[in-house]
């Protein structure tokens, strides 16, 4: 078989697997991938597609944001409320397989996809009302967008937390840029590199979340902020505080990190991916051990571009986090290592990626700048 026949084979299959993925997201929407409904002073988003644990697709996307922007100029709705439906995840990230699928046939969803999305976590961020996602079960990825740039984010015992992007050839976006190295000390890029995951009364202790409150109090915690009477941000972060200060669950157990924050401060302090490891190496302690086993097994060009993002968002407003990492989206969807990552993880679930460059050396810083270059005329705008 010819070269050219056999590309157009892969890309004739790529396009009859992106029409599925579409044909079923359509499909799907007999029941609505979110609910939005005004109940008392709130206007209140559910995230309604639980089968795949609520994760976001472009549908939802183009529905929240319009709606959001409605109530926030609404008189009558004083705060919104985000919250996910099913119980076992809030959102655990973006729909990357019909993104990934798009990107493969060049279909303007790969592009039209990560835009719109960053137009809502900004959207969020400067949104006039009072904000409060509840983020009870999964919160990763696109997930954590749709929460924590809000004013105000409620945990529970049922939160699991996680920027696991590295792992799928990717970068921790929606903005994690701006607020990974805001945590403390080096507590941002090792979450960023690593994809560890944070459960329950952590995920408010290293400030992700602004509140802990235990899950059989989310219902009425909801009801008593619905039918707050023009409330203000003070009235729902006193609101949030009586349900936290009732909310005992956990409040001995010590922060799962707790002995390794000066270690992690310590080994991640470094100039480079390359400097990271080797101190992980250096250093021999099981946890050290652990993590340098963590990373060899994630993206190569994916570590690079997220420490440098992550030195750059440092010093930049979340508006321009998110035009940075437009444009590392863009970069990754004309790479390789998004679509093997996805392939790996999510699609053949082999956990065996053949990442390519393979190592962290093979990783040129010029390969890396190119991808933060400007898009011009595509760069992202507000």
């Amino acid at each position: 078989m010819s070269l050219s026949l056999l590309t157009s084979f892969y890309r004739l299959r790529s396009l009859c697997r992106l029409q599925r993925i579409q044909g079923h997201m359509m499909s799907s929407q007999v029941e609505p991938g979110v609910l939005l409904e005004k109940v008392g002073c709130a206007g209140v988003i559910t995230i309604n597609r639980p089968k795949v644990l609520n994760s976001l697709n472009m549908p939802m996307i183009r529905q929240i944001y319009p709606q959001l922007k409605k109530w926030e100029n609404d008189n009558e709705t004083d705060i919104v409320i985000i919250r996910g439906a099913g119980g076992k995840a809030f959102c655990a990230g973006g729909d990357i397989r019909a993104v990934t699928a798009a990107g493969k046939v060049g279909d303007p969803l790969a592009e039209d996809f990560f835009r719109e999305e960053y137009i809502l976590n900004n959207a969020i961020w400067t949104c006039r009302k009072p904000y409060i996602a509840l983020i009870e079960g999964i919160t990763m990825g696109g997930g954590v967008g749709l929460s924590v740039h809000g004013r105000f984010r409620v945990a529970t015992e049922k939160t699991l937390f996680a920027m696991p992007e590295t792992a799928i050839g990717f970068f921790p976006d929606v903005g994690g840029g701006y607020f990974l190295p805001r945590l403390c000390g080096q507590l941002g890029l090792f979450l960023a590199l690593t994809g560890f995951r944070l459960k329950g009364r952590d995920v408010q202790r290293v400030g992700v979340a602004t509140h802990f409150v235990e899950s059989k109090m989310i219902p009425e915690l909801q009801k008593e902020l619905v039918n707050l009477k023009s409330p203000s941000a003070e009235d729902v972060s006193r609101v949030l505080d009586s349900y936290q200060n009732q909310s005992s669950l956990d409040a001995d157990k010590p922060f799962v990190l707790d002995k390794h924050m000066s270690d992690i401060d310590r080994l991640f302090s470094s100039s480079s991916v390359e400097g990271i490891v080797q101190n992980l190496k250096a250093d021999g302690s099981d946890f050290a051990n652990k993590q340098a086993q963590t990373l060899s097994r994630m993206s190569p060009t994916s570590l690079k571009i997220t420490y440098k993002q992550l030195q750059a968002g440092a010093a930049l407003s979340l508006q321009d986090v998110l035009v940075m990492e437009y444009r590392l989206s863009q970069a990754c969807m004309r790479g390789c290592d998004f679509y093997e990552g996805v392939r790996s993880v999510l699609v053949d679930k082999d956990q065996n990626p053949q990442w390519n460059p393979s190592t962290l050396e093979e990783v040129s810083e010029q390969s890396v700048e190119q991808c933060f270059s400007s898009l011009g005329d595509k760069d992202l705008t507000f």
